[in-house]
């Protein structure tokens, strides 16, 4: 067995601490597919299990990292061979087993894409998951009658990586994008990635209470912050417009009337990128390799190293941290 790098996570009298450490590779999870991983990311979701929040995970020792990119060692699947390029997102992997904040891997061959040949191991996690979940968003919004031409797209939480990539994506595609941040300073950066223009989030969370129905505005939108600013959406959407909702950063409360699903047909879609079948992720990943310009990925990514990532974690958590992070596990 062979030995490799990993960030692991102890738990002592509640409190959680990250040690880098070398791991054997037998105290490995079971599973079909052994990965060397080289980029991971860091997510929202991995700065709460790094700090010890929301008891996401329960058993400790423990690797983080929801998502990965690397390339086949071992498999006793079919489906893959070693040296396959692979990618994972979702499977609660990195919350109820190891994840990718380790130069190994183990999982279920179910839990593994391959790889875009468009897209290098860098790029892919450049959109881990946070890029699934904005292109599920984006196709669900598709499929509910979302057309170019059709009016303002809204994005929330537009400096986040789900609503960066979901700027990029729908500006690309030839949207008129609107974007929503509390961060006006980001004005640069969030029009280079294609937003047409900015609101407040303030506009959307402090709106009136009481008002079922609001001005016609947004032809669909893209929602990852949840609570009030969900339910001023709802209130503006255009007649049978959809809102894709993930993410909820401000709570799963929904302070909302049935008026807008009564009186304009409005449509709620859930977007859940963790246990989404397979063949959606795999149209997804497809569809980001095609619509996803490289160069405005670029823009919203950081590279770091995983001596880096415990200082990162609770920055992200208080949303200080732009876009992307990719973790590269060869520094």
């Amino acid at each position: 067995m062979a030995n490799f790098r990993a960030l692991v996570l102890h738990e002592q009298g509640g409190r959680v601490t990250p040690r880098l450490e070398t791991v054997d590779e037998s105290k490995l999870p079971p599973g079909d597919v052994t990965v060397a991983v080289e980029y991971s990311t860091l997510n929202y979701k991995d700065g709460m299990i790094l700090e010890g929040q929301g008891r996401l995970v329960r058993n400790y020792p423990h690797v983080p990292g929801i998502d990965f990119a690397g390339t086949v060692l071992q498999s006793r699947s079919p489906e893959f061979q070693p040296g396959d390029p692979v990618i994972l997102t979702g499977w609660r992997v990195g919350e109820t087993q190891w994840g990718g904040y380790a130069e190994r891997a183990r999982v279920k061959a179910e839990y593994l894409v391959r790889r875009p040949e468009a897209l290098t191991a860098r790029q892919a996690m450049a959109i881990g998951t946070a890029g699934v979940t904005a292109m599920l968003a984006v196709i669900a919004l598709e499929r509910h009658g979302l057309v170019r031409g059709a009016g303002e797209v809204l994005v929330t939480g537009a400096a986040g990586g789900v609503g960066g990539i979901a700027v990029a994506v729908l500006a690309a595609i030839g949207h008129q994008v609107v974007a929503s941040t509390g961060r006006p300073e980001l004005r640069d950066y969030l029009t280079r990635l294609g937003a047409e223009e900015l609101i407040d989030r303030a506009q959307l969370a402090n709106a009136p209470v009481g008002r079922p129905l609001d001005r016609e505005r947004w032809a669909g939108a893209i929602d990852t912050v949840g609570s009030s600013t969900l339910a001023t959406v709802l209130t503006q959407l255009k007649y049978r417009a959809s809102v894709a909702a993930c993410g909820l950063a401000a709570g799963g409360d929904l302070p909302a009337s049935v008026i807008p699903f009564l009186l304009r047909g409005v449509n709620l879609l859930g977007i859940d990128s963790v246990m989404c079948p397979r063949e959606e992720r795999i149209e997804a990943w497809n569809r980001l390799a095609r619509d996803l310009p490289l160069a405005r990925l670029e823009r919203m990514t950081e590279t770091v190293s995983l001596t880096d990532v415990p200082a990162l974690a609770p920055r992200i958590l208080k949303g200080e941290v732009r876009g992307r992070v990719v973790i590269d596990l060869s520094r």
